[in-house]
């Protein structure tokens, strides 16, 4: 019925992930599960806001942006802006994940939408640091070659203690669950988090951007 007979490669499975994620890079969806049952989270952010820290109005200008490129269609927005209050879901679950953050200073510096939105998203990070499972801390521009990290990664630690990373290139999101290569991206994580500013001064310096100081 649905042409799909023959090799695999046009199998129905492999039809309905292309049609119900077609938007999503591959291994994403595979991490997202992942995401969902991980005891403890890890993100160092590039550029803009990881998704689960984006308000409704950031992701949606972000969505509408790839829109007007002509990256993606008017329905696979609405799907990536559906998705990503799906995932934030994950932090009221009972009990919630540790989640840590290190956002590179550009995310905070970079326009997405009107200032109206960036002022609403920056309020929402203040909230995030505010909650009793997170830690949020910005790495700053001055920061220069103490950051370990020069692309956007996550770590997971799930409940059983096993751990998984999880980077994406410009066409394909990689998962890596073999402990030989994740725990020196875990140690490397902890080097970043101390060498950014406190999460205190991190703050500050947000409630600074919202007020117009430098």
């Amino acid at each position: 019925v649905f042409g799909t007979l023959g090799s695999e490669e046009s199998s129905f499975e492999r039809k309905w992930r292309e049609m119900k994620q077609g938007s999503l890079l591959e291994g994403f969806p595979q991490f997202i599960g992942y995401e969902g049952r991980a005891a403890e989270v890890r993100l160092y952010e590039v550029g803009v806001m990881p998704g689960l820290l984006q308000t409704q109005e950031y992701a949606e200008a972000l969505a509408q942006s790839a829109v007007k490129r002509g990256a993606i269609t008017p329905e696979q927005a609405d799907e990536r802006v559906s998705l990503i209050a799906e995932r934030q879901t994950v932090l009221q679950r009972q009990p919630p994940p540790l989640v840590f953050v290190v956002l590179d200073e550009g995310c905070l510096r970079r326009p997405i939408g009107s200032p109206k939105v960036m002022d609403a998203q920056l309020a929402h990070l203040v909230e995030f640091a505010g909650l009793h499972n997170t830690v949020l801390q910005v790495a700053t521009f001055d920061m220069g070659g103490r950051r370990p990290f020069d692309l956007p990664i996550t770590l997971l630690t799930m409940p059983d203690r096993s751990l998984m990373s999880y980077a994406e290139s410009a066409q394909q999101g990689h998962l890596e669950r073999e402990s030989t290569s994740v725990l020196p991206l875990l140690t490397a994580y902890h080097q970043l988090q101390a060498e950014a500013p406190s999460q205190a001064a991190s703050v500050a310096m947000i409630s600074q951007l919202r007020k117009g100081s430098p």
